[in-house]
C-alpha cells in the first residue's frame, strides 16, 4: 500500500519542533508547529496550505517570519490554527514590520488565523493588500473537536495543559484506496488523472453508472475510452483499506487530566509523534516544566495502542545521550 501522507520531522530531535506532511500527487502539504524551518526547502514550504500551532512558545512559532517572507507576493491563502490568543500572536509578528508598499503587489496573499477555544472557533483575516491589518469575522463557529473535514481526511484538535493551553492534533485519512497496477496492465488501462477521478468518485459514493473517460485505452474491438464505475469494481482494479492516522503531541504535563483526554484521542494511530524531553531520572524537572519524560511518552504510546512511536523534542541537556532517550521510550512502549 502506498501511503497518501508522508510525515517527516523537519529538524533533528534536539532542534525546534516542526512536522511536515506531504500529500502524495497533490502539490499540497501541512505543517504541525512552526519552529525553525530553514532546513525545509522553499519548494516544500510553498506547498504548505495549513499550519497547526500547538502553542506559541518561541521554539514552536519562530518560523512564522521565514514562512511569511517566502509567501509575500504570492496569490495564496495560508490558514493558521492555534490556541487562544493566536490572533494576538500573529498580529504582533506582523506589526513588527513596515508594509507601506504591499498594496501595490499584484497578488493577494492573505492569512486566515483560526483561534481554538474549548467550545468554539474564532477567525481573523490579515490581508497583504490591507497592510495586514486584522479583520475579524464576527460570528463564532461551534467547535466539536474537528478543525478540517475534507473529502480525503479529517483533522482534529485537542486542548491540553502545558501551564498554558497547548494543542495536540490528529490527521486521519477516511480510508485508503489502493490501485492494483497489475490489473491495470492486464486490461491495457493507462495510469493518469482518471485514477484521481476514480478515487474521488469512490469517496463521494457515486453510483455504479458513473462513467470515466480513459484516454488511450483500446480494446481488440477498437477504441473504448469510457468505462463505468460498476465495470471497474467488477474487474477488481482497486482495494479499500483502513486509512492512516497521524497524531502530534508536544509540551504537556503528565497529569491525569491530560492523559484521560489524550489516550482516546491517539488510540490506534499509525504514527504518534510525541515529545520525550527528559529521562525518567529527571522526572522532577519534567514535572516542573510541564513536559514528558521518554518513559512517559512510551507509556502513552503503548496505552493508546499506536503502531509506531516517534519520540522527539529532546532537552539539549542530553545532547550526547540521545540513545538513552530512545532506549527508555522504546522499553516503555514495547513493554
Amino acid at each position: 500500500m502506498t501511503p497518501c501522507f508522508h510525515p517527516r520531522l523537519v529538524n533533528d530531535p534536539f532542534q525546534d519542533p516542526a512536522l511536515f506532511i506531504d500529500f502524495l500527487y497533490q502539490g499540497r502539504a501541512l505543517l504541525f508547529d512552526i519552529g525553525d524551518i530553514t532546513a525545509l526547502s522553499t519548494r516544500y514550504i510553498h506547498k504548505i496550505t495549513d499550519v497547526f500551532v500547538s502553542h506559541t512558545h518561541m521554539d514552536h512559532f519562530i518560523g512564522m517570519d521565514h514562512m511569511l517572507r517566502l509567501f509575500l507576493g504570492r496569490d495564496k491563502r495560508l490558514t493558521i490554527y492555534g490556541p487562544p490568543r493566536i490572533h494576538a500572536n500573529v498580529a504582533g509578528k506582523l506589526a513588527a514590520y513596515t508594509w507601506n508598499l504591499v498594496e501595490n503587489y499584484e497578488n493577494a496573499f492573505e492569512i486566515l488565523v483560526v483561534e481554538i477555544h474549548p467550545d468554539h472557533l474564532e477567525k481573523a483575516f490579515f490581508r497583504c493588500h490591507e497592510t495586514f491589518k486584522q479583520t475579524h469575522i464576527s460570528e463564532k463557529a461551534p467547535f466539536n473537536g474537528i478543525l478540517m473535514d475534507e473529502e480525503d481526511f479529517i483533522i482534529r484538535a485537542l486542548l491540553l495543559d502545558h501551564h498554558t493551553p497547548c494543542l495536540a492534533f490528529s490527521l486521519e485519512e477516511r480510508f485508503h484506496i489502493n490501485i492494483k497496477k497489475d490489473r491495470l496492465d492486464a486490461l491495457g488501462l493507462p495510469t493518469g488523472p482518471w485514477l484521481k477521478e476514480l478515487k474521488t468518485a469512490l469517496r463521494q459514493e457515486r453510483s455504479d453508472d458513473h462513467v470515466f473517460f480513459i484516454p488511450g485505452h483500446r480494446t481488440e474491438r477498437g477504441p473504448k475510452e469510457e468505462r463505468s464505475l460498476g465495470w471497474i469494481k467488477e474487474k477488481g482494479l482497486f482495494s479499500i483499506s483502513r486509512g492512516q492516522k497521524i497524531v502530534y503531541v508536544v509540551d504537556i504535563g503528565y497529569s491525569e487530566e491530560n492523559l484521560s483526554k489524550l489516550i482516546p484521542f491517539a488510540k490506534g494511530a499509525d504514527y504518534l509523534f510525541c515529545e520525550a524531553a527528559f529521562l525518567e531520572k529527571d522526572r522532577h524537572i519534567a514535572e516542573k516544566k510541564y513536559h514528558l519524560t521518554a518513559h512517559q511518552a512510551g507509556v502513552i504510546g503503548k496505552t493508546a495502542q499506536v503502531r509506531k512511536l516517534i519520540p522527539f523534542h529532546f532537552s539539549p541537556r542530553y545532547q550526547d545521550q540521545s540513545h538513552l532517550l530512545y532506549q527508555e521510550s522504546e522499553q516503555a512502549f514495547s513493554g
